[in-house]
């Protein structure tokens, strides 16, 4: 039968919509919740800073009576360190030495810090120009009253504990974790503990990399083994697993070859299949079955296809349905470091890294060709998308880029810092 492949985003769109909302909750405290999902918005209750403090150690003064009188000598009445307030009033011709963190009296407007300053007993003269209100932590300068700590569906992360903590939260709704399984699919396959009895056997790599590809604190992630290609296995196994899980991720056997099941067992459990080949090299040969509220992905047996597809479709999706908002993966625009062709009507995705040369920033492609080649993706900094329509790719040109990682991101950071460097050099010794 002749199947029309489609679009990577007409697909994620189609299963978006097909996803129904989560409503199950739990609390739990704030430091346990690294990558879980904020159920519902919270609001600070209260001004942060609640009081007005100082930024830096130093001295401070009415900046009107230094305005006046730069060489005003301003009498150090007290101390006020942070936690250790000094609850009298500041003279006009006083000042306060402040620690950082601690709440400035009444009379101070101005901080200079102690190094701009001149001590003489219990006296101080300020050395440099000064500017109203500088070196100040305003009322509410983190966080104003009634203003948004955390968004429902926010996926949580160590600034945004900082921020409940801060703002007086102790404990938070999440959302329960997602249950998803995990199987591979084929004959062929053994365990990486197993000893070869064939020439046959291959070690399987799929399930694996997607355990540790999935292995967020909002999902609770079940391995179930390998099935060999038996259609009835199969649907045994996904009608097994989706008894006990929310998603259920296969690889392998998505193609539509003697010996791939997917498809069928798919309808034979009586799911309804979603998706069926992808217009994208590689991945095409992916499939999405629903039964109810669940999903099974089937994604390619191919390690570099079942990865690209699980990168760019799959956990975007599972944050998703783990009542996740933002679930669209990272992506910065690149200019090319390399020609390339291809044929137009899918969109192809190629392992790359980041380089600096003649002093620019540009992508290059890693590793050899192929969708089974591991190595390909061992070394690159991220995938590269040459778009649907695209013939060809020349050397300059923006292309979307998707990073693995942060350490790629600041590669291409120290890349742009050196490159900024370079014009001002230029235009410094042109001028």
């Amino acid at each position: 039968m002749s199947v029309t492949p489609i679009k990577l985003e007409i697909a994620k769109d189609l299963l978006i919509k097909s996803i129904v909302e989560k409503d199950k909750k739990t609390l739990i405290r704030i430091y346990k919740a690294e990558e879980r999902i904020n159920f519902r918005t919270i609001k600070s209750k209260f001004n942060l800073p609640a009081t007005a403090n100082s930024a830096v150690d130093g001295y401070g003064i009415l900046h009107r009576t230094f305005l006046n009188n730069p060489k005003t000598k301003f009498e150090v009445v007290g101390v006020s360190r942070a936690g250790h307030p000094f609850n009298k009033k500041i003279l006009p011709h006083q000042a306060i030495e402040i620690y950082t963190g601690a709440i400035l009296p009444e009379g101070v407007d101005t901080i200079v810090m102690h190094e701009k300053c001149k001590r003489f007993d219990d006296n101080v003269i300020v050395n440099e120009k000064v500017k109203q209100n500088q070196n100040m932590r305003p009322i509410g300068e983190n966080l104003r009253k009634g203003e948004v700590v955390v968004k429902r569906g926010k996926l949580l992360n160590s600034a945004d504990i900082a921020q409940l903590a801060a703002s007086g939260t102790d404990e938070i709704d999440v959302y329960n974790k997602l249950k998803v399984s995990v199987i591979s699919t084929g004959d062929e396959l053994i365990l990486s503990d197993e000893k070869k009895s064939s020439k046959g056997h291959v070690y399987d790599s799929n399930k694996p990399m997607l355990l540790s590809l999935l292995s967020h604190n909002f999902l609770n992630l079940n391995d179930l083994g390998i099935v060999k290609d038996n259609r009835d296995e199969l649907a045994e196994k996904f009608s097994n697993a989706l008894s006990n899980s929310d998603v259920v991720i296969s690889s392998g056997g998505a193609s539509d070859g003697i010996e791939d099941h997917t498809q069928n067992a798919i309808r034979d459990i009586g799911a309804e299949c979603l998706v069926w080949q992808l217009a994208m090299k590689p991945g095409k040969p992916m499939a999405v079955g629903r039964k109810k509220n669940k999903l099974i992905f089937c994604l390619p047996g191919n390690p570099v296809a079942a990865f690209v597809c699980s990168k760019l479709l799959v956990k975007p999706l599972l944050i998703k349905l783990a009542g996740g908002l933002d679930f669209e993966p990272l992506v910065i625009k690149i200019p090319s470091g390399f020609n390339f062709k291809k044929r137009p009507g899918r969109t192809e995705y190629l392992r790359a890294k980041i380089i600096s040369k003649n002093n620019g920033t540009f992508l290059t492609i890693h590793g050899r060709k192929g969708s089974g080649v591991i190595s390909s993706l061992t070394g690159a900094d991220g995938i590269v998308e040459i778009p649907f329509n695209y013939k060809n790719v020349k050397v300059g040109e923006l292309l979307k880029f998707y990073p693995f990682n942060h350490r790629c991101l600041w590669n291409l950071y120290l890349s742009y810092f050196k490159f900024i460097n370079y014009k001002l050099s230029y235009w410094t010794n042109v001028i």
